[in-house]
């Protein structure tokens, strides 16, 4: 690095990390991603892409790549109470139609991301160990004995951030209550399920969801179960599938149709944490679940931290070593009010979702009104809406 543009390094080549660094290399700001894993994978299963950030990813180049390895989420997803009964039509695309909602193995969409930057911007095996820094500049010490110099260090190193403890007392985890059983299945071993659809089943502290994931080949599930035990927040803890379909014994026999099919199948426990009172210090700033974790019942995790890195890029686009610093605090002002609001409006969702009401009619009610909601999620443009925030 070094030749007289903006200097940045990301710490973490996750889905967040690399979305950053796409975002910045087409504004012409010279990246370097240090991933400490020997090579790029992403741990976990299917992801949820959703119009507000396919509409960045499309512009990243994506779009054909999204098409692809995606399953397309259409006409027929809902919203159903335990036995099947339709409560109400999930929303898939943006109210222009122009972006829809694709169901993604998280290791596609990495590979994706990885694939369009220029080689030799991402570093593997570099686990950061140190960060300081001056009015000049900011460092990062490796365990590798490496180190790099940059005008501006994002960490996308996520909810265990190594980096955040520079910025800000990190917030205690809260448990929700709850874990998550997941995992995936070969479409053609459940016959006659319905193609390319979202379907969430609620019933009484708990929910199943299921959608298609690389080109609709396979089926991403997941059962949310309540736990007295505060799991840990992993993605690959090993569960008991005699267990999950015990769980959702009884429910719509479309359930237990797949479940039938579950060999092997992974839990995690659901935190998240309240809003941190600050993302920035100096030239270091927060990126993802290392700013913002929250939990997954809006689908928004991993597009809420699409959308941080384009907003980062649009406000350090042009900007100087000098200027790098308010260009931060800026984006800090910019996102903060959005993520928390998703933040409090996924502990909301999980609430209905789990069926926490004496009267499940206000339940279904909200869940039929929830189009509005989630047209305020998808409509929204962050490259727009950040390039406008940064010429006030």
């Amino acid at each position: 690095m070094g030749n007289g543009r903006l200097r940045v390094a990301i710490v973490g080549g996750g889905i967040g990390g690399l979305s950053a660094a796409n975002a910045l290399v087409r504004r012409d700001v010279e990246v370097a991603v240090y991933e400490q894993a020997a090579e790029l994978g992403e741990v976990g299963a299917g992801v949820l892409i959703t119009p507000n950030s396919v509409r960045q990813l499309v512009r990243m180049g994506l779009g054909e790549a999204v098409n692809e390895l995606g399953g397309r989420v259409g006409d027929g997803s809902r919203y159903c109470r335990a036995d099947g009964t339709k409560v109400g039509a999930i929303r898939t695309a943006d109210s222009e139609g122009a972006h829809g909602v694709y169901g993604m193995h998280r290791a596609d969409l990495l590979g994706a991301l990885a694939a369009a930057l220029p080689a030799g911007i991402v570093h593997t095996g570099h686990r950061c160990t140190g960060f300081d820094q001056d009015a000049g500049s900011a460092r990062l010490m490796f365990a590798n004995g490496a180190s790099a110099e940059a005008d501006v260090v994002i960490a996308a190193d996520g909810i265990h951030s190594v980096l955040q403890p520079h910025v800000v007392e990190p917030a205690s985890p809260v448990y929700s209550g709850h874990v998550a059983y997941r995992g995936l299945i070969d479409a053609t071993a459940v016959p006659g399920w319905p193609r390319g659809v979202h379907l969430v089943w609620m019933g009484e502290r708990k929910h199943f969801m299921v959608y298609p994931v690389r080109g609709g080949d396979l089926l991403n599930y997941v059962g949310f179960l309540p736990s007295d035990e505060a799991a840990e927040e992993t993605w690959s803890g090993q569960g008991d599938p005699d267990a999950l379909r015990a769980a959702f014994e009884g429910w719509d026999p479309l359930i237990g149709e797949l479940l039938a099919r579950v060999e092997q199948t992974y839990w995690w426990g659901l935190f998240d944490r309240e809003p941190l009172a600050r993302w920035t210090d100096g030239r270091l700033t927060l990126l993802g679940d290392a700013a913002h974790p929250m939990l997954p019942h809006l689908g928004q995790g991993a597009n809420q931290s699409i959308e941080d890195g384009v907003a980062l890029a649009v406000l350090l686009a042009g900007r100087t070593a000098a200027e790098a610093p308010e260009a931060l605090r800026a984006y800090e002002r910019f996102r903060r009010p959005r993520t928390a609001k998703v933040q409090e409006g996924a502990r909301a969702n999980g609430r209905r979702y789990d069926s926490q009401y004496e009267d499940l009619g206000q339940r279904d009610a909200e869940i039929s009104a929830s189009g509005e909601l989630r047209a305020w999620l998808y409509d929204h443009d962050v490259e727009r809406t950040a390039g406008e925030f940064a010429r006030t």
